[in-house]
């Protein structure tokens, strides 16, 4: 044994910068994969806790003042109820923002879907006027307890009393309004109720709420949300961030392995005779192999060891939403587990791949067999021969003609080295689909940048003329949203009226053409899948008492609601409905404009009037992504550098025994050093064109899966430019030539006795 590891030891003090190397890729694997479980659990698990702590409620139905509730809380499967309650829509403003509400009167603390106080105390009948917010609305209006709010338009004043967390859908700008509990009497004039159904039996939530809808009527019906929507919204980003970081963190796991693989390959090549020596003197075939699994094993270990170190001390100190998610992950009761088994996981899978290399080592006769003068297929091909009679120099056709000789090793380098790089590819091409929603948002379903609604004062005509006054305003296309009942109502989707037919609304359209004609419509990738249609089919949908019957003719790209969202013009859904009128504006502002500072004059000139909301941009929550794709491709590019470095040593070795052939047929040692040099770049160039092709479409294909999967729809990829792609293989091949010009000059200049146990 202590043989076995002197050897072990001699060997890694031999190739440090390999081993240096494999610790640094194991670590930073380790930390992807552990980053992105943090993620998977802070997406999930907070919404969870509250919902449970909260006795949550799995369905909320939003009804008219007059509509009889209690009767849904005698339906079979209703375990308990949480109201009704007393609603009406406000807007709040504190310290300069303003903010969209639901005011929702109760007495008492209520015992289903309860919120959970984080600051402050409850509602107290001594404060007739005091509230509590839900703690995402607090945040957007900067208010805390103790301050004051203001409701623009009249002269009421607000006393924040407390801030809580709920598990029904949070506030988002232009949405959904944020929920504020008040005592009743903050309440006098509502305009409908809502109650919350908890169920025995959550599986059950569509049955359920179909069975309500049938109770109360489909005309007392406003909207309805359930739990699963709730946790859909909650877990957001941070779920596609995880998914991010375990899909890259996976695959750069298995590239590390074949790496791996590859590496232990060439070196058993390279050191036949050593192996043999060391049988000849009594190693066994297992004792070679655990030499090679010692070696790897400890760099893997410590590289994991070390990555799980960092991440649990210094991984909350992380910037932004991954700091937050490592924070809450240390609190639930599966990170201990996962702290250990993602580490011991990787090892093990770089073990395995160790093993299958280190068993040939295992196989190595002890008595040297001789090398065969001419490696199979060792002559020069007819195109070699052709571009030697049309004078390319001969090291360049030499150099191509090694990089390619053995075919089915060449082919197994190339494609180790270019699944890193078609990994960066992919992360590249996330990267520019994240900058394309910001920097061209009207491709990706964002053609407008603002959302505006008028609460009282001008309306109509006056108040289009009155935004589209504002010099950088393009355009303001008057709308309506409502909650529609789906077919079958088991659900709302959001219906849309935006523009109308003498001035559409410039919708992106991924699939079919824009809604033109009477009672056709454009639906987004999440109303599609709920209701098992698609474009050309007609839908039918209620909104109060009466129906929509719609034509999709196309579909739209919806970052917006999950993609449950049917679009037409206002003008449809006015001469379906009369009562629907314009109640916001969607503004299209001019390239270069500021939407902030448009935003605050707006709200100047409208007195109090107006309510402008910036529209919400996915790329704004993903903003993290960023620095976790530079970090990804920074592992990636180390990976790769591992296996190139490998190809370099390996393109050395083999080139060993052909050195006194080369310069008895006069090469210099210039052009023995290009030789070299041109093998090299020619297996880069390949891997290069390979991890490109497969990695462009593989990168459409992912990105536009996770598009479908979350509603928005498919039709958002966007891969890099010809020209980054360029720059990237460039750089690729360049440096894989600067990297083997320094061995492959010091090999050219040996004497030529050194070179003769490589014959």
């Amino acid at each position: 044994m202590r043989a076995t590891l002197r050897w072990a030891h001699s060997d890694l003090r031999t190739h440090r910068g390999e081993a240096l190397f494999l610790v640094l890729a194991t670590a930073g694997i380790t930390a992807s994969l552990l980053l992105a479980t943090a993620l998977f659990g802070y997406a999930t698990n907070p919404w969870q806790r509250v919902f449970t702590q909260a006795r949550g409620a799995h369905v909320w139905i939003h009804t008219g003042p007059s509509a009889r509730v209690d009767k849904v809380a005698e339906l079979d499967g209703v375990e308990s109820v949480a109201g009704p309650y007393p609603t009406a829509s406000a807007t709040l403003a504190s310290r300069g923002a303003r903010a969209s509400a639901e005011l929702r009167g109760t007495s008492e603390w209520p015992a289903v879907g309860r919120p959970l106080l984080t600051s402050g105390h409850w509602l107290d009948p001594a404060s007739p006027d005091g509230v509590v917010l839900e703690s995402r609305l607090a945040h957007a209006l900067l208010a805390a307890p103790g301050d004051t709010l203001t409701l623009p338009g009249t002269a009421r004043r607000l006393t924040v009393l407390g801030v809580a967390d709920s598990a029904e859908p949070r506030y988002r700008p232009g949405e959904q309004p944020g929920l504020v509990w008040a005592l009743p009497s903050a309440v006098p004039d509502p305009g409908g109720r809502v109650i919350g159904l908890r169920l025995t039996d959550p599986a059950d939530t569509a049955y359920a709420v179909q069975r309500a809808v049938t109770v109360l009527g489909a005309g007392a019906i406003g909207e309805i949300s359930t739990w699963q929507q709730a946790r859909a919204e909650a877990q957001g980003d941070n779920r596609l961030l995880g998914q991010v970081l375990g899909l890259f963190g996976l695959g750069a796991l298995a590239a590390a392995g074949l790496a791996v693989h590859g590496a232990i390959g060439t070196r058993i090549r390279g050191h036949l005779r050593d192996i043999s020596v060391l049988k000849a003197i009594g190693f066994t075939p297992g004792q070679v192999v655990r030499v090679f699994l010692l070696q790897h094993i400890a760099c893997a270990l410590l590289g994991a060891v070390t990555a799980a170190a960092l991440i649990q001390a210094l991984g909350r100190r992380i910037p932004g939403r991954l700091g937050d998610a490592v924070g809450v992950w240390h609190g639930l009761p599966g990170h201990t587990v996962a702290l250990f088994a993602v580490p011991v996981g990787a090892v093990l899978l770089i073990a395995a791949t160790t093993g299958l290399a280190a068993w040939r080592a295992g196989r190595v006769p002890p008595v040297p067999v001789p090398r065969p003068a001419a490696a199979g297929g060792g002559r020069l091909s007819a195109g070699s021969r052709r571009a030697l009679g049309l004078r390319v120099p001969p090291a360049l056709v030499l150099g191509w003609h090694n990089a390619f000789t053995r075919r089915p090793r060449s082919l197994a380098t190339v494609a180790r080295l270019a699944l890193p790089l078609l990994l960066i590819v992919v992360a590249m091409s996330a990267w520019t689909t994240i900058e394309r929603f910001q920097s061209r948002p009207e491709q990706m379903g964002l053609p407008t940048a603002l959302t505006v609604h008028a609460d009282a004062g001008p309306t109509g005509r006056r108040a289009r003329a009155l935004l589209e006054r504002d010099p950088q305003v393009a355009a303001a296309y008057p709308g309506v949203e409502v909650a529609a009942l789906v077919p079958g109502q088991t659900a709302t989707i959001a219906l849309r009226g935006l523009g109308t037919r003498q001035d559409p609304y410039p919708y992106t359209l991924a699939e079919g053409r824009p809604a033109r004609g009477r009672d056709e419509a454009v639906a987004g990738q999440g109303l599609l899948d709920l209701l098992d249609v698609r474009v050309g089919d007609w839908v039918r949908m209620t909104v109060g008492e009466q129906p929509q019957i719609l034509h999709i003719v196309g579909r739209s790209i919806e970052p917006e609601n999950a993609g449950r969202v049917i679009s037409t013009s206002l003008d449809t859904l006015h001469e379906n409905d009369p009562g629907l009128g314009a109640t916001l504006y969607e503004l299209r502002l001019r390239p270069g404009a500021d939407p902030r500072a448009v935003a605050g004059r707006l709200t100047a000139a409208g007195h109090g009037h107006l309510d402008v909301h910036a529209v919400a941009n996915p790329a704004d929550g993903l903003s993290p992504l960023r620095g976790v794709v530079v970090g990804l491709i920074a592992v990636l590019a180390l990976i790769g550098l591992i296996e190139l470095l490998t190809a370099i040593g390996g393109t050395v070795r083999e080139g060993e025994r052909d050195l006194l052939a080369l310069k008895a047929i006069g090469l210099s040692p210039r052009q023995i050093t290009t030789v070299t040099v041109t093998a090299t770049a020619c297996t880069a160039l390949a891997a290069v064109l390979v991890g490109t092709a497969l990695g462009a479409p593989l990168a459409h294909w992912l990105i536009d899966a996770q598009g479908r999967s979350s509603g928005v729809g498919a039709g958002i990829a966007r891969g890099p430019s010809s020209a980054l792609l360029l720059l990237f293989g460039g750089g690729a091949v360049l440096g894989a030539a600067a990297l083997a010009s320094v061995p492959a000059a010091r090999a050219a200049r040996r004497r030529l006795a050194d070179t003769l146990s490589a014959v």
